[in-house]
């Protein structure tokens, strides 16, 4: 059958707007079922969130206004836990979670045995901060390769024994240890980071994924299928081999196959952004329209 005039426009329109991100892909991103709303829930990196409790609800307030679900902090970092804690009651805005601040410094993993157990007692306080502000998991980065001296067999042999060692607590206090896939040199394929956290053994530890980092190595639609369930918190990044770490949808990610990958293993809980867009608007909206939100 030949194509009438009609027909031949409403191809030409589709095909434009699935070539274009920005106001065209938004549009049809709209025109979407939301599938992850009440799904997957939005977030920001926080940071210490404020100084005291005035900033902490200012802040909270910010992010809630502009739609987002959450936000995510960092131990060491926040500076009062009560003014957070009652920040987050006020603005009924949760922190989901914190970020260990000293993984890289005293990696678990490290060579000395006195920087390991630097690393084991900065988790500890985080596993317990994140309690007293009602959060869920500490992300943790469970060392570097770094040379002869603290190899990829040495990260995952020492980070091991020493997250071991703060599963106790984190049973005790109701807080997962997720460890996040990040550019140290460890565990470059889905299967050894499965495995790694497989090795561990732990209902307490999973997977904190991060969907930028790992473009780098692969697609993250794979990653996400052979971890699975073990996925437990979300990282939002976009990363290209032509611009390197930028705005969402502007890299080499393939949202809607991540979409569909993470409909496949049942996802849901948290995904924070990390990294910045035009504006936390801009950022707000990225995610609904990337993650059907």
């Amino acid at each position: 059958m030949t194509p009438n005039r009609r027909d031949f426009i409403k191809v030409a329109s589709a095909t434009a707007a699935l070539s274009t991100l920005g106001t065209a892909s938004m549009t049809q991103a709209a025109e979407r079922p939301r599938s992850n709303k009440g799904r997957i829930f939005k977030a920001n990196k926080g940071g210490s969130i404020g100084a005291n409790k005035e900033q902490m609800v200012a802040k909270l307030q910010q992010y809630k206004d502009l739609g987002f679900d959450g936000l995510e902090g960092g131990i060491p970092g926040i500076p009062d836990l009560g003014a957070l804690r009652e920040a987050i009651s006020e603005v009924d805005f949760p922190v989901h979670g914190v970020v260990d601040g000293v993984h890289w410094k005293d990696r678990l993993s490290s060579p000395d045995p006195a920087a390991r157990q630097i690393g084991v007692e900065a988790l500890v306080e985080a596993i317990k901060g994140c309690h007293a502000i009602g959060g869920s998991a500490v992300l943790l980065v469970p060392g570097k390769v770094t040379g002869d001296d603290e190899t990829h067999d040495d990260v995952w042999s020492r980070s091991i024994i020493e997250i071991r060692k703060v599963l106790p607590v984190a049973s005790r206090y109701g807080i997962r240890v997720l460890i996040e896939n990040v550019w140290n040199g460890f565990c470059e394929t889905p299967e050894q980071l499965r495995d790694y956290i497989d090795e561990i053994d732990s209902t307490w530890v999973g997977s904190y994924f991060d969907i930028g980092n790992v473009r780098k190595f692969g697609k993250p639609e794979d990653w996400i299928r052979v971890l699975g369930q073990r996925i437990v918190k979300l990282d939002v990044k976009d990363w290209g081999v032509k611009n390197g770490f930028c705005r969402l949808g502007e890299g080499d990610v393939d949202w809607p196959a991540v979409r569909t990958a993470l409909a496949e293993i049942g996802f849901t809980g948290w995904a924070t952004r990390e990294g910045g867009d035009n504006s936390l608007e801009d950022t707000a909206q990225l995610m609904d329209e990337l993650l059907d939100l």
